[in-house]
């Protein structure tokens, strides 16, 4: 026992989580009215969580012979999770109450989930990362088709599954050729040794493997197909948490992996440039086509991710900070919207178009100015937090000499300004309609708030967070 402590305590993050999950469910065993009492332990357990990972990010370490990494990085990807699962439960409430969908297991699902995307921002070993993104893939496929009364709830969970399971396949064979080629699964002994069986076909067919199962993750083009489906059917706070926790937590993977040693390979460097290239052009493109404001942020989504694969493929510094910075203002900017949309959106899917929104500065002024700023974030439009994070990757694509690759980004970024001012115009410039209703609670707005304060805060002083994320690897 005295062996096991310091490891207990070093990932005292993932330890306190799966606590109070398994808390969770037990409560949901015993108790005949559950609801209230899992929210308010779900919200105070990821508060403890958040509490306990933020003095560890300065402690570098690794735990159980090298499989978990400690602090550092994972401490900081876990907070991003904490935060994406803390908004999520908030939102989701008055949400599953207009549903009639109220159970206590919707937040320990998430709980679990989350649980999934800390292992794999802690993995030091593909197995690790296989098994965290069975278990969080688990959780989102059942939390995809929660609504079980809504036709297209139903759809999207069976879509999300069948691919997902589909995109496994590729994971799980890809690990199987690494450790064939190498004899390690070692997520070090790869990105140390990559010189060494980078003639290997074996090797690099499991590295192209890999980048399939994390690129189906992340919904990158070629291999974004389920994402505007999956994400207008699902419950509109979990198509957040999805496209938000889940995309940040394939990244944590792909950055352990790529983000160094395997970049220098001109082959990998410039297949993830061309991933890039193509989900930023495909997913601003296709984006201004909608007239669904969630499928809008599907494919919104898609072209985000080829922003962050831009400094993947930089290979640097500059680019690798900038993700790390993008990610955690993408969640707050991302989350607040999708919540603002739940807050709107009525039975049956309604309140969902463009259209519906129309008026809305008039008759809900307040919902209409916080949407506004999420909006001017996603766009990249200073002094919001969206802006620099955009900024830095772009920065590094320019010192690796892929300027053509900033360019394409940059006029991508300027193609998106389009539909996301298209929604603020509507809000302002257009007649209200009748009926127009939103409801929510002084909790659900008090967090919206909050998020849209501190992408402003993270615009107006990015400094503050690049100094904690240079710290980190």
């Amino acid at each position: 026992m005295d062996l096991l402590t310091p490891h207990l305590l070093s990932i005292g993050p993932l330890l306190t989580l799966v606590a109070v999950a398994l808390l969770v469910l037990l409560l949901e065993s015993i108790i005949t009215k559950s609801e209230p009492v899992s929210f308010w332990t779900s919200v105070a357990g990821l508060l403890v969580s958040i509490g306990i990972a933020v003095p560890g990010i300065a402690v570098h370490g690794s735990a159980f012979g090298g499989m978990l990494r400690t602090g550092g990085s994972a401490n900081y990807f876990s907070i991003i999770f904490f935060i994406c699962a803390l908004l999520t439960i908030v939102f989701s409430r008055d949400y599953l109450k207009k549903r009639d969908s109220v159970f206590g297991e919707f937040y320990l699902l998430i709980l679990f989930a989350t649980v999934g995307m800390v292992l794999m921002a802690a993995a030091a070993d593909l197995i690790i990362v296989f098994l965290g993104i069975e278990l969080m893939s688990i959780c989102l496929y059942v939390l995809a088709g929660f609504i079980r009364g809504s036709v297209l709830s139903n759809e999207s969970s069976l879509k999300y599954f069948l691919l997902g399971a589909f995109a496994t396949g590729f994971l799980l064979y890809g690990i199987a050729l690494l450790y064939g080629s190498t004899g390690s699964t070692s997520i070090t002994f790869l990105t140390e040794h990559f010189e060494t069986y980078a003639s290997s076909r074996l090797f690099l067919a499991g590295i192209g493997l890999l980048i399939v199962g994390l690129a189906f993750k992340i919904g990158a083009v070629p291999f974004h197909m389920w994402v505007p489906d999956v994400y207008q059917g699902a419950p509109t706070p979990v198509s957040g948490f999805m496209a938000t926790g889940a995309k940040a937590a394939a990244f944590s993977i792909i950055i352990g992996l790529f983000a160094q040693r395997f970049v220098h390979g001109v082959q990998i460097g410039t297949l993830l440039a061309i991933l890039a290239a193509a989900s930023m052009i495909l997913g601003n493109v296709v984006a201004i086509a909608q007239t669904n404001v969630k499928r809008m942020l599907a494919y919104s989504s898609i072209a985000h991710a080829g922003y962050m694969l831009t400094g993947l493929a930089a290979g640097n510094a500059y680019g690798r900070d900038g993700i790390l910075f993008y990610l955690l203002a993408y969640a707050f900017m991302n989350l607040g919207a999708f919540g603002l949309i739940s807050f709107m959106e009525q039975e049956g899917e309604k309140h969902l178009t463009f259209d519906d929104y129309a008026g809305l500065g008039t008759t809900k002024p307040f919902l209409a100015v916080l949407m506004s700023v999420f909006m001017f974030s996603l766009a990249g439009i200073p002094p919001f937090a969206g802006f620099f994070g955009k900024y830095y990757i772009f920065v590094g694509a320019v010192q690796a000499d892929m300027t053509w690759l900033a360019i394409v980004g940059v006029l991508m970024s300027v193609v998106s300004v389009f539909y996301y001012l298209r929604l603020v115009m509507v809000m302002y410039f257009q007649d209200t309609l009748i009926g127009q209703t939103a409801s929510y609670s002084a909790s659900s707005a008090a967090f919206v708030v909050l998020a849209a304060l501190i992408l402003l805060g993270l615009g107006v002083f990015p400094s503050s967070l690049l100094a904690i994320i240079t710290t980190l690897y």
